[in-house]
């Protein structure tokens, strides 16, 4: 096993590991944008679009990262080898180091904007790691232009080899990869929803999702909710509102739970105080 030996390995590698990034990746913004409903997220890269053009251009983002991850894969054969290999590989490297100035240039002038690679698991800033990971991604599809279709090992230290020089670029992945440590606090549950973080559109999706918020949104004078506040494991969101003439607010209870979010909802006169005993009250388990 020389180094030589080693740079093919690490080379050949390169296309499923970038292949189940961009998938994933994909896979990630879609899981979001399905449950928020917006691709408008404040931080997002996309925050820095015009408003009408944020759904639009994350969209359009998802779908090149699943064509492009597809066709890695696709072209990784012996039937697509050749200039379509070369194309598509070459279009990877592009779209890393276009990442990477992008990132760049998100940290500089939007600080509290996370890069949105990983879905609602990348919301942390952008820092260094993320930048620094999406330049290491760019040099590792840079040489792949030339790199014959993939075939399966000859020997056994040839797959042993292989598999040790991928157990150490995951590894370099995850420690570059902020959403390792936002996955792991989520599937532990570890803090109580009375101190756990929960953003915002995480919250509002919930309530666009849920039976109360369809029957009373048509009562609804804005879209954006006039005042939001949190209490323990609950965020409310208070929306003017008109009802049977008269001026109300609609006030909506959000469980800040990460499944089957409970959504009850209680109608005031516009001017009572939200302590007051409500007009209606509905709820949704």
């Amino acid at each position: 096993m020389n180094d030589v030996s080693v740079l093919a390995a690490a080379r050949e590698v390169q296309i499923p590991l970038l292949a189940a990034l961009l998938i994933g990746g994909c896979a990630a913004k879609a899981w979001y944008l399905v449950q928020a409903r917006m691709a408008g997220a404040k931080k997002w890269p996309t925050a820095t679009f015009p408003l009408g053009s944020r759904r639009p251009a994350a969209t359009a983002l998802c779908m090149i990262e699943l064509v492009l991850g597809t066709s890695l894969l696709l072209t990784a054969t012996q039937m697509w080898a050749g200039p379509p290999a070369i194309a598509v590989r070459s279009a990877v490297a592009l779209l890393f180091g276009t990442g990477a100035g992008a990132l760049y240039v998100l940290r500089a002038r939007r600080p509290d904007a996370g890069c949105g690679c990983f879905g609602e698991l990348s919301s942390t800033p952008v820092g260094w790691r993320v930048i620094v990971r999406a330049i290491l991604l760019c040099l590792a599809a840079l040489p792949l232009a030339g790199t014959p279709p993939l075939r399966m090992p000859a020997s056994a230290g040839q797959a042993w080899l292989t598999l040790g020089v991928i157990i150490a670029e995951i590894l370099l992945i995850v420690a570059l990869s902020p959403e390792v440590s936002q996955l792991m606090l989520r599937l532990s549950h570890a803090e109580p929803c009375e101190v756990r973080e929960v953003p915002m559109l995480r919250t509002q999706a919930a309530l666009r999702a849920s039976a109360p918020w369809r029957r009373y949104r048509r009562f609804l004078v804005t879209a954006d909710p006039a005042d939001v506040w949190r209490e323990g494991c609950w965020r409310f969101l208070v929306y003017p509102g008109a009802l049977a003439g008269r001026r109300v607010e609609v006030v909506f209870a959000v469980h800040l739970a990460d499944r089957g979010t409970p959504v009850r909802v209680g109608v005031l006169d516009g001017g009572a105080n939200p302590a007051a005993e409500p007009l209606l009250v509905s709820s949704s388990v």
